[in-house]
């Protein structure tokens, strides 16, 4: 667990100095621009990165004194003073947040990354660090999509993080899900994956939830492995999705499949 740590990790810092380093070069009216999250602007999606890398420290910090989790007044104040900066001050304080997080994390000795345990400030068992930091990623890498999505159509996620994402995406499907986006259908699809290559089921029933790849599936949906995660996570628009995204299926559409995954 301590190599998916530091795998982790590593992705984090790197995801950062990328962002980063595109964050620097925004003005006024590139801040104020819609994101790939449409009700957000690109200084919005910075604010949610921003507070969120503060939240997150606070849980880390606290899982290392041995205080917990972060309070709930403590979380409402963070986020009513994100909510309160400019559009500037949001681009110029994200990188400072989650530079203090990211490297709170590198600076975990091996014995931490292996013991440690997270309190989370809702009803959850606590997440080792490999599962906290995973959990910052598959958070950090889908915002970074949204600020990028703003000005390129063909963006995608970050392909050193889309691995790590990709094995651990089963519990997002069934938090996200939406079953009744079927109308009350069903369906079983056989999922391929490029990029990493993976093969798998998708099952739309009473619940969303992923399996072994079905023999006889309704339909295969063959994808590369970044849009299969956006897919999931509600970042499926027509327009930013690659023409190597392939549905066959006499019953189901990809409009079908986005309605199940409508976003968070």
């Amino acid at each position: 667990m301590t190599d998916r740590a530091d795998q982790t990790i590593k992705a984090l810092r790197s995801g950062l100095d990328d962002l980063a380093a595109l964050v620097r070069g925004l003005g006024e009216q590139d801040l104020a621009r819609t994101s790939g999250a449409s009700q957000w602007d690109v200084s919005q999606v910075l604010s949610h990165l921003g507070s969120g890398a503060e939240i997150s420290l606070a849980g880390l910090q606290g899982a290392l004194a041995g205080t917990g989790a972060p309070s709930g007044d403590f979380i409402r104040g963070v986020w009513a003073r994100w909510d309160g900066m400019s559009r500037a001050e949001r681009a110029a304080e994200f990188a400072t947040a989650n530079e203090a997080l990211v490297r709170r994390f590198e600076d975990l000795d091996p014995r931490a990354r292996q013991d440690l345990r997270i309190e989370l400030w809702w009803p959850s068992e606590p997440l080792d660090v490999a599962g906290y930091a995973a959990m910052r990623l598959s958070e950090f890498t889908h915002h970074t999509w949204d600020v990028k999505a703003a000005t390129d159509p063909g963006a995608a996620l970050a392909p050193e993080a889309v691995e790590l994402l990709l094995d651990t995406a089963g519990g997002l499907v069934g938090f996200v899900g939406k079953a009744d986006g079927l109308g009350g259908r069903t369906a079983s699809v056989a999922v391929r994956t490029t990029a990493p290559a993976r093969s798998l089921g998708l099952h739309v029933g009473g619940t969303v939830t992923l399996t072994a790849a079905p023999d006889t599936p309704d339909a295969t949906l063959e994808a590369p492995a970044e849009w299969w995660l956006r897919l999931v996570s509600g970042r499926h628009a027509p327009g930013h999705t690659p023409p190597a995204v392939r549905l066959t299926s006499a019953t189901l559409t990809l409009d079908d499949l986005r309605r199940v995954f409508p976003g968070f």
